[in-house]
């Protein structure tokens, strides 16, 4: 992928527009790095490029990727490697953008507290918590990043122990999947009651590829599963990740990025379904940044954000833009 990425900057660079509302105050609780070498060309300086493009990002939160893991020693202590990678690039960083970090374990293993352990250790007082994805792609032809969680990790006893076990030492728990797994998600949410779970990327709704053509069916019952998923009080939504390509909207490859007004009018119903049934005090928007790069540009991302969130008051926006992230994440 790393090939296209300077093609992708150019065409981004096709759409410009003036900043809104530029000192707004923004943390971003959802970005990915990658050392030299990695599956993107996307670190540090990569990753300020794209805030310093005007809006006023105060922090960032780091989501595992699988960046930097370690080479030999156990499988199951590789992650920390990554949370150490970051932890390093936050302390060198002179502006100390990154505030947290989550990273990734089995949470199936039967000795997850010594590696979270590990990760606290390495994090240097920035781990938050961990992502155990569910995601799973029954139809992976087309798609970028196809999950491969096994069939039926959401019930798996040992699984299920691991979130709690997040809960009860004050970690947090993040899920991307894919819309179809939806009530998975609702079944696990139930399950760990006392552990705080953050939705990724809207339940990740599939409009390409093998759903091509289906979208109002998928939204009416991806409507339907928000509402039931917003019912458990300790989930929050990340409301952001449309723009991926593997979602299906399109903008990938097309003759030139979306503007904010079109990204607006394409995916605002998913927005404002997700923030009306979870409040904003339970949203907080996201870039998922670089993977959504492949679609739209930072500075447009959130002049759309911004524009999404005008019928909302200043406490509301507060909230979505800044102070839910800084709630559930502890910063």
């Amino acid at each position: 992928m790393s090939e296209i990425f300077p093609a992708i900057s150019e065409w981004l660079l096709q759409v410009d527009e003036e900043v809104i509302e530029p000192n707004l105050p923004i943390i971003d609780p959802h970005h990915h790095l990658w050392p030299e070498g990695g599956a993107l060309p996307y670190g540090l300086d990569e990753l300020k490029q794209d805030i310093k493009s005007g809006h006023n990002i105060v922090n960032t939160i780091f989501m595992e990727c699988g960046a930097a893991y370690a080479k030999g020693g156990p499988e199951e202590f590789a992650p920390v490697a990554e949370t150490k990678f970051v932890a390093e690039v936050s302390a060198n960083d002179p502006e100390h953008l990154i505030a947290a970090i989550v990273g990734h374990i089995d949470l199936r293993l039967s000795h997850r507290d010594e590696i979270l352990d590990a990760h606290i250790e390495a994090g240097n007082g920035l781990f938050r918590g961990i992502r155990h994805a569910l995601s799973r792609a029954d139809f992976p032809e087309g798609l970028m990043i196809p999950g491969g969680a096994p069939q039926g990790l959401y019930k798996d006893a040992d699984f299920v122990t691991g979130v709690r076990r997040l809960g009860e030492r004050g970690l947090t728990y993040d899920s991307w999947h894919y819309h179809f797994q939806n009530p998975e998600f609702l079944e696990l949410a139930r399950s760990a009651p006392d552990t705080v779970m953050i939705l990724d990327h809207f339940g990740t709704p599939l409009l390409g590829h093998h759903f091509a053509g289906q979208e109002d069916s998928i939204f009416e019952q991806w409507k339907k599963d928000i509402t039931a998923i917003a019912a458990c009080p300790n989930v929050y939504a990340k409301v952001g990740g449309l723009a991926m390509p593997d979602n299906g909207i399109g903008w990938m490859g097309s003759s030139r990025p979306p503007t904010s007004d079109e990204y607006v009018a394409r995916l605002g119903k998913f927005y404002h379904h997700i923030i009306e049934a979870f409040g904003p005090s339970r949203c907080m928007f996201e870039s998922n940044f670089p993977i959504d790069r492949f679609s739209v540009s930072y500075k447009i991302l959130w002049n759309a954000l911004k524009k999404m969130s005008s019928k909302y008051s200043m406490s509301e926006r507060a909230d979505l833009f800044s102070e839910t992230a800084r709630r559930v994440y502890s910063l």
